[in-house]
Protein backbone atom coordinates (compact mmCIF):
# COMPACT_ATOMS: atom_id res chain seq x y z
CA UNK A 1 0.00 0.00 0.00
CA UNK A 2 1.46 3.40 -0.85
CA UNK A 3 1.38 6.48 1.11
CA UNK A 4 -0.88 9.07 0.74
CA UNK A 5 0.64 11.72 -1.98
CA UNK A 6 3.78 10.55 -1.16
CA UNK A 7 6.36 12.00 -3.84
CA UNK A 8 5.48 9.71 -6.64
CA UNK A 9 1.86 10.71 -6.55
CA UNK A 10 0.02 9.82 -9.66
CA UNK A 11 3.40 8.53 -11.80
CA UNK A 12 2.64 5.09 -12.31
CA UNK A 13 5.76 3.61 -13.88
CA UNK A 14 9.40 4.72 -14.22
CA UNK A 15 9.53 6.58 -17.39
CA UNK A 16 6.68 8.94 -16.36
CA UNK A 17 8.66 9.73 -13.08
CA UNK A 18 12.04 10.63 -15.31
CA UNK A 19 9.76 12.74 -17.17
CA UNK A 20 8.18 14.67 -14.71
CA UNK A 21 11.49 15.32 -12.21
CA UNK A 22 13.88 15.69 -15.11
CA UNK A 23 11.65 18.00 -17.15
CA UNK A 24 7.87 18.64 -15.77
CA UNK A 25 8.91 19.58 -12.02
CA UNK A 26 10.95 22.54 -11.83
CA UNK A 27 9.36 24.17 -15.44
CA UNK A 28 8.29 27.83 -14.49
CA UNK A 29 4.18 28.87 -15.31
CA UNK A 30 2.86 31.11 -17.76
CA UNK A 31 -0.85 31.38 -16.47
CA UNK A 32 -2.87 32.71 -19.37
CA UNK A 33 -6.27 32.49 -18.21
CA UNK A 34 -7.23 33.04 -14.32
CA UNK A 35 -9.51 35.14 -12.01
CA UNK A 36 -6.53 36.71 -9.40
CA UNK A 37 -7.43 40.28 -8.39
CA UNK A 38 -4.92 42.87 -9.45
CA UNK A 39 -5.70 44.77 -6.56
CA UNK A 40 -4.57 42.26 -4.37
CA UNK A 41 -1.13 41.99 -6.39
CA UNK A 42 -0.89 45.56 -6.25
CA UNK A 43 -1.72 45.63 -2.50
CA UNK A 44 0.23 42.97 -1.97
CA UNK A 45 -2.42 41.97 0.70
CA UNK A 46 -2.05 40.05 3.89
CA UNK A 47 -4.99 37.38 4.96
CA UNK A 48 -5.12 36.83 8.76
CA UNK A 49 -6.39 33.20 8.70
CA UNK A 50 -6.25 29.94 6.34
CA UNK A 51 -10.40 30.69 5.75
CA UNK A 52 -9.24 33.96 4.20
CA UNK A 53 -7.00 32.75 2.15
CA UNK A 54 -8.28 29.50 1.53
CA UNK A 55 -12.07 29.49 1.35
CA UNK A 56 -13.27 33.05 0.57
CA UNK A 57 -14.41 32.90 -3.06
CA UNK A 58 -13.87 29.56 -3.78
CA UNK A 59 -16.92 28.29 -5.15
CA UNK A 60 -15.39 24.51 -5.52
CA UNK A 61 -14.90 24.02 -1.68
CA UNK A 62 -18.55 25.95 -0.97
CA UNK A 63 -20.07 23.34 -3.51
CA UNK A 64 -18.22 20.72 -1.57
CA UNK A 65 -19.68 21.49 1.82
CA UNK A 66 -23.12 22.25 0.38
CA UNK A 67 -23.20 19.09 -0.55
CA UNK A 68 -22.23 17.79 2.76
CA UNK A 69 -25.39 19.80 4.51
CA UNK A 70 -23.42 22.74 5.64
CA UNK A 71 -25.91 25.73 6.38
CA UNK A 72 -24.93 28.21 4.34
CA UNK A 73 -24.04 30.48 7.50
CA UNK A 74 -20.64 28.82 7.19
CA UNK A 75 -20.02 29.23 3.75
CA UNK A 76 -20.81 32.80 2.69
CA UNK A 77 -22.69 33.35 6.13
CA UNK A 78 -21.98 35.42 9.08
CA UNK A 79 -19.92 32.48 11.08
CA UNK A 80 -16.79 33.14 12.46
CA UNK A 81 -13.84 32.30 10.14
CA UNK A 82 -12.63 29.49 12.44
CA UNK A 83 -16.30 27.73 12.11
CA UNK A 84 -16.22 28.27 8.28
CA UNK A 85 -12.74 26.14 8.28
CA UNK A 86 -13.98 23.61 10.92
CA UNK A 87 -17.14 23.22 8.11
CA UNK A 88 -14.71 23.01 5.69
CA UNK A 89 -12.49 20.32 7.03
CA UNK A 90 -15.19 17.99 8.34
CA UNK A 91 -16.57 18.34 4.87
CA UNK A 92 -12.43 16.87 3.97
CA UNK A 93 -13.80 13.49 5.33
CA UNK A 94 -16.45 12.84 2.89
CA UNK A 95 -14.56 14.17 -0.52
CA UNK A 96 -12.42 11.12 -1.25
CA UNK A 97 -12.54 10.57 -4.99
CA UNK A 98 -13.28 14.42 -5.07
CA UNK A 99 -9.78 16.65 -7.08
CA UNK A 100 -10.58 19.09 -4.18
CA UNK A 101 -9.23 16.56 -1.71
CA UNK A 102 -5.99 16.76 -3.88
CA UNK A 103 -5.93 20.12 -4.44
CA UNK A 104 -6.45 20.80 -1.09
CA UNK A 105 -3.74 18.49 0.30
CA UNK A 106 -1.15 19.56 -2.72
CA UNK A 107 -1.88 23.48 -1.35
CA UNK A 108 -1.17 22.67 2.49
CA UNK A 109 1.93 20.46 1.49
CA UNK A 110 3.46 22.89 -1.30
CA UNK A 111 2.98 26.36 0.77
CA UNK A 112 2.93 25.51 4.18
CA UNK A 113 4.69 22.21 4.60
CA UNK A 114 1.55 20.43 6.42
CA UNK A 115 1.43 16.75 5.93
CA UNK A 116 -1.16 15.77 7.95
CA UNK A 117 -4.51 14.82 6.48
CA UNK A 118 -7.17 17.36 7.08
CA UNK A 119 -10.16 16.33 8.87
CA UNK A 120 -11.97 17.36 11.98
CA UNK A 121 -8.94 15.66 14.31
CA UNK A 122 -6.41 17.67 12.94
CA UNK A 123 -8.42 20.91 11.83
CA UNK A 124 -7.13 22.65 15.13
CA UNK A 125 -2.94 22.09 14.65
CA UNK A 126 -3.64 22.27 10.77
CA UNK A 127 -5.48 25.82 11.83
CA UNK A 128 -2.71 27.13 14.16
CA UNK A 129 0.15 26.27 12.02
CA UNK A 130 -0.89 28.16 8.98
CA UNK A 131 -2.15 30.57 10.24
CA UNK A 132 1.32 31.35 12.49
CA UNK A 133 3.07 30.67 8.56
CA UNK A 134 0.50 33.93 7.23
CA UNK A 135 1.31 36.39 9.42
CA UNK A 136 5.33 35.97 7.10
CA UNK A 137 6.11 37.84 3.74
CA UNK A 138 6.23 34.73 2.32
CA UNK A 139 2.07 34.25 2.15
CA UNK A 140 1.27 37.71 0.83
CA UNK A 141 0.55 37.60 -2.85
CA UNK A 142 3.45 38.87 -4.66
CA UNK A 143 5.80 36.22 -3.03
CA UNK A 144 3.27 33.48 -3.37
CA UNK A 145 3.33 34.03 -6.62
CA UNK A 146 7.07 33.92 -6.68
CA UNK A 147 7.53 30.91 -4.93
CA UNK A 148 5.43 29.08 -7.53
CA UNK A 149 7.63 29.98 -10.17
CA UNK A 150 5.41 31.82 -12.09
CA UNK A 151 6.87 34.14 -14.64
CA UNK A 152 3.54 35.84 -15.95
CA UNK A 153 -0.34 35.55 -15.29
CA UNK A 154 -2.93 37.42 -17.64
CA UNK A 155 -6.38 38.39 -15.13
CA UNK A 156 -9.63 38.59 -16.61
CA UNK A 157 -10.97 42.04 -17.19
CA UNK A 158 -14.05 44.14 -18.46
CA UNK A 159 -13.06 46.90 -21.44
CA UNK A 160 -14.20 49.50 -18.79
CA UNK A 161 -11.85 48.54 -16.74
CA UNK A 162 -9.09 51.26 -15.53
CA UNK A 163 -6.52 49.08 -15.34
CA UNK A 164 -5.03 50.87 -12.81
CA UNK A 165 -3.57 48.46 -10.64
CA UNK A 166 -2.33 46.52 -13.56
CA UNK A 167 -0.18 49.84 -14.53
CA UNK A 168 0.78 50.13 -10.57
CA UNK A 169 2.47 46.97 -10.36
CA UNK A 170 4.35 47.25 -13.93
CA UNK A 171 5.63 50.37 -12.55
CA UNK A 172 6.80 48.06 -9.88
CA UNK A 173 10.03 46.99 -10.81
CA UNK A 174 11.10 45.19 -7.32
CA UNK A 175 8.48 42.70 -8.54
CA UNK A 176 9.20 41.05 -12.10
CA UNK A 177 6.18 38.69 -12.56
CA UNK A 178 3.85 40.11 -15.68
CA UNK A 179 0.79 40.52 -14.31
CA UNK A 180 -1.43 41.18 -17.17
CA UNK A 181 -4.82 42.27 -18.58
CA UNK A 182 -7.30 39.82 -20.39
CA UNK A 183 -10.07 41.46 -22.65
CA UNK A 184 -12.88 39.71 -21.81
CA UNK A 185 -16.19 41.53 -23.08
CA UNK A 186 -18.86 39.61 -21.96
CA UNK A 187 -21.34 41.88 -20.57
CA UNK A 188 -20.93 43.79 -24.65
CA UNK A 189 -22.13 40.06 -25.75
CA UNK A 190 -24.80 39.74 -23.37
CA UNK A 191 -27.02 42.36 -24.67
CA UNK A 192 -30.01 40.64 -23.31
CA UNK A 193 -28.86 40.89 -19.66
CA UNK A 194 -30.81 43.82 -17.79
CA UNK A 195 -27.09 45.32 -16.84
CA UNK A 196 -26.47 45.87 -20.55
CA UNK A 197 -27.35 49.63 -20.50
CA UNK A 198 -25.78 50.46 -17.24
CA UNK A 199 -22.52 48.70 -18.56
CA UNK A 200 -22.97 50.77 -21.57
CA UNK A 201 -22.94 54.04 -19.66
CA UNK A 202 -20.02 52.93 -17.90
CA UNK A 203 -17.97 52.30 -21.20
CA UNK A 204 -19.10 55.73 -22.47
CA UNK A 205 -17.43 56.90 -18.85
CA UNK A 206 -14.22 55.24 -19.20
CA UNK A 207 -13.93 56.31 -23.07
CA UNK A 208 -15.50 59.86 -22.08
CA UNK A 209 -17.07 58.94 -25.89
CA UNK A 210 -21.01 58.99 -26.18
CA UNK A 211 -22.10 55.93 -27.47
CA UNK A 212 -25.46 56.22 -29.84
CA UNK A 213 -25.00 53.69 -32.68
CA UNK A 214 -23.51 49.90 -33.17
CA UNK A 215 -20.74 51.76 -35.28
CA UNK A 216 -19.90 53.96 -32.40
CA UNK A 217 -19.74 51.14 -29.87
CA UNK A 218 -17.13 49.39 -32.27
CA UNK A 219 -15.27 52.18 -32.96
CA UNK A 220 -14.87 52.56 -28.63
CA UNK A 221 -14.20 49.26 -28.39
CA UNK A 222 -11.76 48.65 -30.48
CA UNK A 223 -9.76 51.67 -28.65
CA UNK A 224 -10.16 49.94 -25.20
CA UNK A 225 -8.71 46.67 -27.14
CA UNK A 226 -5.79 49.02 -28.07
CA UNK A 227 -5.65 50.36 -24.83
CA UNK A 228 -5.29 46.97 -23.26
CA UNK A 229 -2.52 46.07 -25.79
CA UNK A 230 -0.73 49.03 -24.73
CA UNK A 231 -1.21 47.52 -21.18
CA UNK A 232 0.34 44.07 -22.03
CA UNK A 233 -2.58 42.31 -23.32
CA UNK A 234 -2.00 39.41 -25.12
CA UNK A 235 -5.29 37.58 -24.90
CA UNK A 236 -9.19 37.93 -25.20
CA UNK A 237 -11.56 35.67 -23.67
CA UNK A 238 -15.62 35.34 -24.52
CA UNK A 239 -18.45 33.09 -22.35
CA UNK A 240 -20.31 31.32 -24.93
CA UNK A 241 -23.80 30.27 -23.07
CA UNK A 242 -25.75 29.27 -25.33
CA UNK A 243 -24.94 28.46 -29.38
CA UNK A 244 -25.35 31.61 -31.80
CA UNK A 245 -24.53 32.17 -35.62
CA UNK A 246 -26.98 34.56 -38.25
CA UNK A 247 -26.64 35.20 -41.67
CA UNK A 248 -27.65 38.59 -43.44
CA UNK A 249 -26.86 40.68 -40.36
CA UNK A 250 -24.99 43.98 -41.65
CA UNK A 251 -28.49 45.65 -42.50
CA UNK A 252 -30.16 44.81 -39.73
CA UNK A 253 -27.31 45.39 -36.62
CA UNK A 254 -28.32 49.41 -36.16
CA UNK A 255 -31.76 49.25 -35.61
CA UNK A 256 -31.18 46.52 -33.32
CA UNK A 257 -28.85 48.22 -31.18
CA UNK A 258 -31.10 51.54 -31.20
CA UNK A 259 -33.77 49.26 -29.98
CA UNK A 260 -31.94 48.38 -27.22
CA UNK A 261 -30.83 51.34 -26.46
CA UNK A 262 -34.54 53.02 -26.37
CA UNK A 263 -35.76 50.20 -23.38
CA UNK A 264 -37.17 47.53 -26.10
CA UNK A 265 -37.25 44.31 -25.57
CA UNK A 266 -35.49 42.36 -28.27
CA UNK A 267 -36.87 38.91 -30.01
CA UNK A 268 -34.07 35.99 -29.84
CA UNK A 269 -33.11 36.20 -33.11
CA UNK A 270 -32.33 40.15 -33.18
CA UNK A 271 -29.98 38.97 -29.83
CA UNK A 272 -28.16 36.34 -32.20
CA UNK A 273 -27.97 38.32 -35.18
CA UNK A 274 -25.91 41.31 -32.57
CA UNK A 275 -23.56 38.68 -31.01
CA UNK A 276 -23.11 37.55 -34.31
CA UNK A 277 -21.97 40.64 -35.75
CA UNK A 278 -20.29 41.37 -32.83
CA UNK A 279 -18.54 38.35 -31.93
CA UNK A 280 -17.55 38.53 -35.71
CA UNK A 281 -16.10 42.65 -35.22
CA UNK A 282 -14.59 41.87 -32.22
CA UNK A 283 -12.73 38.82 -33.92
CA UNK A 284 -11.30 40.76 -36.70
CA UNK A 285 -10.15 43.66 -34.21
CA UNK A 286 -8.15 40.73 -32.08
CA UNK A 287 -6.65 40.01 -35.28
CA UNK A 288 -5.48 43.11 -36.16
CA UNK A 289 -3.56 43.84 -32.82
CA UNK A 290 -2.36 40.06 -32.49
CA UNK A 291 -4.34 38.97 -29.37
CA UNK A 292 -5.46 35.14 -28.71
CA UNK A 293 -9.03 34.58 -28.79
CA UNK A 294 -10.62 32.29 -25.69
CA UNK A 295 -13.88 30.83 -26.12
CA UNK A 296 -15.03 28.91 -22.99
CA UNK A 297 -18.32 26.92 -24.26
CA UNK A 298 -20.76 25.31 -21.77
CA UNK A 299 -21.34 26.69 -18.72
CA UNK A 300 -25.06 26.71 -17.29
CA UNK A 301 -24.74 29.32 -14.63
CA UNK A 302 -26.91 30.34 -11.77
CA UNK A 303 -29.03 27.48 -11.84
CA UNK A 304 -30.77 27.96 -8.26
CA UNK A 305 -32.44 31.01 -8.49
CA UNK A 306 -33.60 31.03 -4.98
CA UNK A 307 -29.62 31.34 -4.34
CA UNK A 308 -28.95 33.84 -6.74
CA UNK A 309 -31.85 36.49 -5.24
CA UNK A 310 -29.95 35.99 -2.12
CA UNK A 311 -26.12 36.04 -3.39
CA UNK A 312 -25.51 36.63 -6.81
CA UNK A 313 -23.70 34.82 -9.51
CA UNK A 314 -19.96 33.27 -9.23
CA UNK A 315 -20.93 31.44 -5.79
CA UNK A 316 -21.18 27.76 -6.80
CA UNK A 317 -24.23 27.24 -8.28
CA UNK A 318 -23.27 26.53 -11.88
CA UNK A 319 -23.32 23.28 -14.09
CA UNK A 320 -22.29 21.67 -17.40
CA UNK A 321 -24.72 22.27 -20.29
CA UNK A 322 -26.12 20.29 -23.22
CA UNK A 323 -26.39 22.40 -26.57
CA UNK A 324 -24.78 21.01 -29.47
CA UNK A 325 -22.62 23.99 -30.69
CA UNK A 326 -20.59 22.16 -33.95
CA UNK A 327 -22.57 24.04 -36.43
CA UNK A 328 -22.63 27.62 -34.94
CA UNK A 329 -18.60 27.54 -34.09
CA UNK A 330 -17.77 26.59 -37.19
CA UNK A 331 -19.55 29.39 -38.84
CA UNK A 332 -18.25 31.92 -36.56
CA UNK A 333 -15.21 30.55 -37.10
CA UNK A 334 -15.24 30.33 -40.93
CA UNK A 335 -16.80 33.91 -40.82
CA UNK A 336 -13.64 35.12 -39.83
CA UNK A 337 -11.14 33.00 -41.54
CA UNK A 338 -12.67 33.31 -44.62
CA UNK A 339 -11.19 37.16 -44.63
CA UNK A 340 -7.95 36.09 -43.70
CA UNK A 341 -9.20 37.61 -40.27
CA UNK A 342 -9.12 34.40 -37.52
CA UNK A 343 -6.90 35.62 -34.62
CA UNK A 344 -5.08 32.23 -32.69
CA UNK A 345 -7.62 31.24 -31.07
CA UNK A 346 -8.38 28.73 -27.76
CA UNK A 347 -11.69 26.58 -27.53
CA UNK A 348 -12.94 25.12 -23.97
CA UNK A 349 -15.85 23.00 -23.88
CA UNK A 350 -17.46 22.44 -19.96
CA UNK A 351 -19.55 19.52 -21.75
CA UNK A 352 -16.71 16.19 -21.99
CA UNK A 353 -18.94 15.23 -24.94
CA UNK A 354 -17.89 18.03 -26.97
CA UNK A 355 -13.82 16.61 -26.73
CA UNK A 356 -13.83 14.93 -30.51
CA UNK A 357 -16.00 18.01 -31.46
CA UNK A 358 -13.58 20.80 -30.80
CA UNK A 359 -10.46 18.07 -31.15
CA UNK A 360 -11.85 18.18 -34.92
CA UNK A 361 -12.88 21.44 -35.45
CA UNK A 362 -9.27 23.17 -34.59
CA UNK A 363 -7.93 20.82 -37.27
CA UNK A 364 -9.89 23.03 -39.71
CA UNK A 365 -8.66 26.45 -39.56
CA UNK A 366 -5.03 25.84 -38.54
CA UNK A 367 -2.61 28.20 -40.27
CA UNK A 368 1.05 29.09 -40.88
CA UNK A 369 1.07 32.18 -38.54
CA UNK A 370 2.11 30.19 -35.44
CA UNK A 371 2.04 26.10 -35.04
CA UNK A 372 -0.75 25.43 -33.31
CA UNK A 373 -2.90 28.57 -34.18
CA UNK A 374 -6.16 26.58 -33.07
CA UNK A 375 -6.14 25.36 -29.92
CA UNK A 376 -8.21 22.43 -27.66
CA UNK A 377 -7.77 24.28 -24.19
CA UNK A 378 -7.00 22.14 -21.28
CA UNK A 379 -9.70 20.40 -19.27
CA UNK A 380 -12.01 23.76 -17.52
CA UNK A 381 -13.84 24.07 -14.72
CA UNK A 382 -15.80 21.11 -13.81
CA UNK A 383 -13.05 19.02 -16.39
CA UNK A 384 -9.88 20.20 -14.44
CA UNK A 385 -9.32 16.83 -12.57
CA UNK A 386 -7.89 14.02 -13.20
CA UNK A 387 -10.17 11.92 -15.58
CA UNK A 388 -11.29 14.98 -17.40
CA UNK A 389 -7.41 16.51 -18.32
CA UNK A 390 -7.03 12.57 -19.41
CA UNK A 391 -9.74 13.04 -22.09
CA UNK A 392 -8.70 16.02 -23.06
CA UNK A 393 -5.07 15.23 -23.57
CA UNK A 394 -6.61 11.79 -25.05
CA UNK A 395 -8.92 13.15 -27.79
CA UNK A 396 -6.12 16.33 -28.63
CA UNK A 397 -3.49 13.39 -29.08
CA UNK A 398 -5.68 11.66 -31.16
CA UNK A 399 -7.52 14.01 -33.34
CA UNK A 400 -4.51 17.00 -33.18
CA UNK A 401 -0.94 16.89 -32.02
CA UNK A 402 -0.61 16.93 -28.23
CA UNK A 403 2.91 18.20 -28.52
CA UNK A 404 1.63 21.99 -29.78
CA UNK A 405 -0.71 21.79 -26.39
CA UNK A 406 -0.17 24.80 -24.51
CA UNK A 407 -1.21 23.01 -21.29
CA UNK A 408 -2.42 23.85 -18.44
CA UNK A 409 -4.17 26.94 -16.41
CA UNK A 410 -5.69 27.71 -12.92
CA UNK A 411 -8.85 29.66 -14.02
CA UNK A 412 -8.82 29.88 -10.14
CA UNK A 413 -9.27 33.08 -7.86
CA UNK A 414 -6.87 31.70 -5.40
CA UNK A 415 -2.93 32.48 -4.81
CA UNK A 416 -2.74 28.97 -3.70
CA UNK A 417 -4.32 27.21 -6.53
CA UNK A 418 -1.09 27.08 -9.00
CA UNK A 419 -0.34 23.60 -7.38
CA UNK A 420 -2.76 22.58 -10.38
CA UNK A 421 0.03 23.10 -12.89
CA UNK A 422 1.89 20.80 -10.42
CA UNK A 423 -1.31 18.37 -10.80
CA UNK A 424 -1.08 18.87 -14.51
CA UNK A 425 2.02 17.98 -14.76
CA UNK A 426 2.12 14.68 -13.44
CA UNK A 427 -0.85 13.71 -15.29
CA UNK A 428 1.10 14.59 -18.72
CA UNK A 429 3.67 12.59 -17.60
CA UNK A 430 1.61 9.56 -16.85
CA UNK A 431 -0.12 9.44 -19.80
CA UNK A 432 3.10 9.79 -22.04
CA UNK A 433 4.54 7.22 -19.64
CA UNK A 434 2.28 4.81 -20.14
CA UNK A 435 2.00 5.18 -23.62
CA UNK A 436 5.86 4.28 -23.28
CA UNK A 437 5.63 1.32 -20.89
CA UNK A 438 2.47 -0.09 -23.44
CA UNK A 439 5.34 0.58 -26.26
CA UNK A 440 2.63 2.68 -28.27
CA UNK A 441 5.74 5.27 -28.40
CA UNK A 442 9.40 5.29 -28.43
CA UNK A 443 11.26 5.75 -25.50
CA UNK A 444 13.43 8.39 -26.76
CA UNK A 445 13.66 11.18 -24.25
CA UNK A 446 15.08 13.86 -25.98
CA UNK A 447 11.94 13.90 -27.55
CA UNK A 448 9.40 12.59 -24.89
CA UNK A 449 11.47 15.39 -22.15
CA UNK A 450 11.01 18.28 -24.70
CA UNK A 451 7.68 17.30 -25.27
CA UNK A 452 6.82 18.06 -21.44
CA UNK A 453 8.42 21.06 -21.28
CA UNK A 454 7.01 22.21 -24.04
CA UNK A 455 3.50 21.88 -23.11
CA UNK A 456 4.23 22.14 -19.19
CA UNK A 457 5.42 26.23 -20.34
CA UNK A 458 7.27 27.21 -23.93
CA UNK A 459 4.84 26.61 -25.75
CA UNK A 460 2.12 28.99 -24.32
CA UNK A 461 5.52 31.31 -23.82
CA UNK A 462 5.63 31.36 -27.85
CA UNK A 463 2.54 31.22 -28.57
CA UNK A 464 1.65 34.28 -27.07
CA UNK A 465 5.09 35.81 -27.88
CA UNK A 466 6.04 36.29 -24.56
CA UNK A 467 9.32 37.63 -23.64
CA UNK A 468 9.83 35.71 -20.09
Amino acid sequence: MKKFMDSDFLLKNEVAKELYFNHGEKMPIFDYHCHLSPKEIAENKSYENLTQIWLYGDHYKWRAMRSNGVDEKYITGNASDYEKFLAFAETMEYAYGNPLFHWSHLELKRYFGIEEVLSRKTAESIWKKANELLQGEDFKPRRLIERSNVKALCTTDDPADTLEYHREIAEDKSFTVKVLPTFRPDRALFIEKNDYLLWLEKLQGISKEGIDSYKKLIEVLEKRVEFFTEMGCVVTDHSIEKPFYREDIENKIENIFSKKLNGELLSEEEIEIYKTKLFLDLGKIYHKYNLGMQIHMGAMRNNNGRMFQKLGGDIGFDSISDYNYGEALSKLLNGLDIEGKLPKTILYCLNPKDNELLGTMIGNFQGSEVPGKIQFGSGWWFNDQKDGMIRQMTALSQLGLLRRFVGMLTDSRSFLSYTRHEYFRRILCNLIGTWVEDGEVPYDMEILGNMVREISFENSKNYFNLDI
